[in-house]
């Protein structure tokens, strides 16, 4: 009985390992903490064969020991040397192997600089929080910029290579100057005030914000919060143009746009000259190009509707030839008709002979010549008939003609489309109008209309 309750009891147990211990510690180590920021002095600093940093960060009371990898380590831009204060960002771990409990480093900087770059995204997290960065808020850049305002030292490079790029890509801007101090204390404030006169004023179209290249600490003035927010607030569309190109300060995200540089700015906002020159050039030749084509289609327009007009006298000349060919065609008909009849006739006549009945002979002869006479007068009818009708369109042709109309006195009045004016209404004092007659035209303008 002793013994299967003792066997019971250590079932009951959960026995750890070491090595489960170890794995177990670490994930609540790296699950437990999010990525922190320390300051500290580095020491026993150790740069083995396989690339990999290993080093102590200590203060006065306590130190812990460091690890940072070759993909890691390569990346930063401080030369580690103990007794430096460096500014880390690090995920704490353990190692397993040795239970030793460490921090893997993700990112390395001295703590003067470490210092101001947290400031600075604590202002930037806060900032974007409050929507100043987003891109629904960014105004449009202007295309045709005419006013340029420069917000910038009167003195430094900036203002130079702003106003040298515009006098070289576009010189007809027109270019406002707002000096302010760019560095040193009380100049983030003179910043915020240039702006905000800026757009008391309404003098320009966009204005430049700007400053040459420097440290951390020389482009700080540009990541005061009073800066940002005079940005955010103007009703004006600003480009920065601070430091180079891997310099970001607050100004560029809250900026409507950001440039890399004072000159590439200014490169924003003008076009270049001579681009443009060849764009004129180019429009040009293709203006000419489509002028030529046009004038050519029309031409040929033209020359295809005057082969198809024709003369009211060539149409009558059609219709006179028509009836000629339908007279032709009227009297072989009747020939074939009277040919037709006379065969029929000589076949009668055989017959009779045959036959041999003179008084029949005589009553079809009579016969004979009672049709004849009748088809003749009915042929010389219809022909009469058509000989009239014929008459009768070629006078009601010649009566509608408009060249008959003109001729008894008769004008046409064209406007200067040459469409034919029909009504008072379709004209306008001081208009030209065209009044054709039977010989000749002329050109007048309407001085009174009645419109009775």
């Amino acid at each position: 009985m002793m013994t299967d309750t003792s066997a019971n009891i250590s079932n009951s147990r959960d026995i750890y390992t070491v090595s489960r211990l170890n794995r177990e510690v670490r994930t609540v180590l790296e699950t437990g903490f999010p990525l922190l920021w320390i300051e500290a002095e580095l020491s026993n600093f150790a740069r083995p064969a396989s690339g990999h940093w290993y080093f102590s960060l200590k203060d006065e009371a306590a130190q812990v020991k460091c690890a940072m990898f070759k993909n890691r380590n390569q990346l930063v831009k401080v030369l580690p040397a103990n007794g430096k204060q460096v500014l880390v960002r690090a995920r704490i771990g353990l190692y397993e192997p040795r239970g030793d409990y460490q921090l893997i480093i993700e990112h390395m900087e001295e703590a003067g600089d470490g210092a101001l770059r947290r400031q600075f995204e604590l202002l930037k997290n806060k900032l974007a929080t409050e929507g100043l960065f987003d891109t629904a808020h960014k105004k449009n850049i202007p295309e045709n910029v005419t006013r340029v305002g420069i917000v910038t030292s009167a003195t430094g490079a900036a203002i130079h290579d702003i106003l040298t790029t515009l006098q070289r890509r576009f010189p007809m801007h027109k270019t406002i100057v707002y000096p302010v101090p760019v560095q040193g204390k009380g100049a983030s404030n003179k910043i915020a005030a240039a702006i905000t006169k800026a757009n008391e004023r309404k003098e320009i179209d966009v204005l430049i914000i700007a400053r040459g290249g420097g440290a951390l600490e020389d482009l700080w003035e540009f990541n005061e919060e009073v800066v940002a927010r005079a940005i955010y607030n103007s009703d004006i569309p600003i480009i920065t143009g601070i430091g180079h190109e891997v310099d970001f300060t607050i100004a560029d995200f809250v900026a409507d746009k950001r440039a890399a540089t004072p000159t590439a700015a200014a490169e924003l906002i003008s076009p270049d000259r001579r681009q443009l020159l060849q764009q004129f050039a180019s429009f040009e030749s293709r203006l000419i190009y489509l002028m030529r084509q046009n004038l050519q289609q029309k031409q040929q327009k033209t020359d295809w509707l005057n082969k198809r007009i024709r003369h009211p006298k060539d149409q009558l000349q059609i219709f006179k030839n028509k009836l000629n060919e339908l007279n032709q065609r009227n009297v072989r008909s009747v020939k074939n008709t009277l040919l037709k009849s006379r065969s029929q006739i000589r076949l009668l006549e055989v017959k009779l002979q045959q036959h041999t009945p003179l008084q029949r002979i005589q009553q079809l002869q009579l016969q004979y010549k009672n049709i004849n006479n009748r088809f003749q007068h009915a042929a010389k009818q219809t022909m009469s008939i058509k000989i009239k009708k014929l008459q009768h369109l070629i006078y009601t042709l010649d009566a509608i003609s408009p060249l008959h109309t003109l001729k008894r006195g008769y004008a046409i009045v064209k406007d200067e489309n040459n469409h034919v004016i029909r009504n008072v209404r379709n004209v306008k004092k001081n208009q030209l109008i065209k009044t054709e007659f039977a010989k000749g035209s002329v050109f007048s303008t309407i001085t009174e209309i009645n419109n009775d």
